[in-house]
């Protein structure tokens, strides 16, 4: 928001980069659908005599599908499953179960475990399978893994089986990147760049700064990432390698250099500079540093997002009067205006259908998220707390993260995309602000 880019906060410089632990953000299920498919998840046969093991993937399963509101887990009828017969199966079917998914665990070579899986659909007709000669196994997987690479492989599962079950492609194995600011008494505030797993766990820092950090932005390849650093007391637009943490700057123009968001081919910024007094957006060709101006006029023009096909970019504008969004198309280079409901919306991204766009919206003076049909112009407003702000749209399509206010902390919160579901991740330490949802990483 042209607000938080123009807010300049004086402080003590400190920048370091670290790997120091944080305390993790935790999902709780607010809301879900109620036509979620029930799902059995067996406890896994394990042989490697570490029940910690079975444990964690089993839970890592269970909290994934839980959270996507598109599950209902069932409980087990047994315990052991390696004694799931077709007779067990018949029995968890009539207690409304439609799916089970069952495995084992075993040691491999050192340090290694072999994990296998498989699905039983107990409605779809098929041929028989080796498992239960009247129920077809839809999802049968082995993998071999690093120990500590268990809960990475229990995300995989879970979305293998997403997609099996819904034809959709699952987020679980996605990362999230926000912004953590800490408010000490008598000491500077703080202010971390931060990437952690789609359910929040394993948070670190990417960055550390005494000096504002804002508008994280992913490169489409997954692997980098660009903001906004007021170190040195000047807004500056880095890129940063996030495996490595080797960054390098982009823009540094004098007033604002803001809101960076990188093209689906990864060659192109679109910026906001003040390069001629008000806000305006730019297009900067990242290997040769030329800039083209995009927007004209007296209006503030920001918050630029690419469209998936690279062909066109939403930005908000008050060039009608208020905050609206706008739709700026490279081959015609004309400016059409895309919003009408509402007198204030606002950091709108396309779903990937290109036909819908979701967004910041508000009317009557509560802030939310809402969602847009282009074709028709409905607008369905998908949270309405008050305080939502800086929606990200998931990879697949179906969920925005966002963040909003709990009674003094700042939390994220994620919508899906029709609305059904709505999950909430507080933080434990600090205000989380600035989602941004990572594209599939595989």
């Amino acid at each position: 928001m042209v607000r938080r880019l123009i807010a300049l906060f004086v402080c003590p410089f400190f920048l370091c980069i670290t790997n120091s632990s944080f305390a993790q953000l935790q999902i709780q299920l607010t809301q879900g659908v109620d036509a979620a498919i029930p799902i059995v998840i067996m406890p896994f046969q394990d042989e490697t005599l570490a029940l910690d093991n079975q444990a964690e993937l089993l839970r890592v399963v269970q909290s994934d599908l839980k959270n996507s509101g598109q599950f209902r887990l069932i409980a087990p009828s047994t315990t052991n499953a390696s004694t799931l017969t077709t007779e067990q199966l018949a029995t968890l079917k009539k207690r409304g179960a439609n799916v089970v998914l069952s495995g084992s665990i075993r040691s491999a070579s050192a340090g290694k475990l072999k994990v296998a899986i498989q699905l039983s659909d107990l409605y779809r007709k098929g041929q028989p399978s080796d498992t239960a000669k009247k129920f077809p196994v839809i999802l049968k997987q082995e993998y071999t893994v690093k120990t500590q690479d268990l809960r990475l492989l229990a995300h995989h599962i879970s979305d293998m089986v997403y997609q099996q079950l819904t034809g959709v492609k699952g987020i679980f194995s996605t990362k999230i990147a926000y912004v953590l600011v800490k408010h000490t008494p008598r000491k500077p505030t703080q202010y971390q760049l931060m990437l952690a797993d789609a359910d929040g766990y394993n948070p670190r820092p990417l960055l550390t700064s005494y000096m504002p950090i804002m508008s994280p932005a992913w490169v489409q390849d997954g692997r980098h990432l660009v903001y906004v650093s007021f170190e040195g007391h000047r807004a500056s637009v880095y890129w940063q390698d996030i495996a490595t943490g080797k960054r390098r700057l982009l823009s540094r123009s004098p007033g604002i250099n803001g809101a960076p968001a990188v093209s689906p081919d990864g060659k192109r910024l679109a910026i906001v500079l003040t390069k001629t007094g008000n806000p305006k957006v730019y297009v900067m060709d990242i290997g040769s540093r030329s800039l083209q101006q995009i927007t004209q006029g007296v209006s503030i023009d920001t918050e630029p997002s690419w469209s998936p096909d690279g062909k066109t970019l939403l930005l908000t504008s008050n060039r009608g009067g208020t905050p609206q969004i706008y739709q700026y198309d490279f081959s015609t280079k004309g400016i059409k205006r895309l919003t009408f409901d509402g007198n204030y919306n606002a950091k709108a991204s396309f779903m990937p259908n290109q036909k819908t766009i979701v967004m910041m919206h508000r009317d009557r003076s509560l802030f939310g998220i809402a969602r847009q049909d282009l074709v028709s112009g409905r607008l369905d407003v998908l949270t309405r707390s008050g305080s939502d702000e800086s929606p990200s749209l998931s990879p697949n399509g179906k969920m925005v993260i966002y963040a909003m206010r709990q009674g003094q902390q700042g939390v994220l919160a994620v919508v899906s995309t029709d609305g059904m579901v709505k999950l909430r991740l507080p933080a434990q330490a600090g205000s989380v602000q600035e989602p941004a949802w990572s594209p599939f990483l595989s």
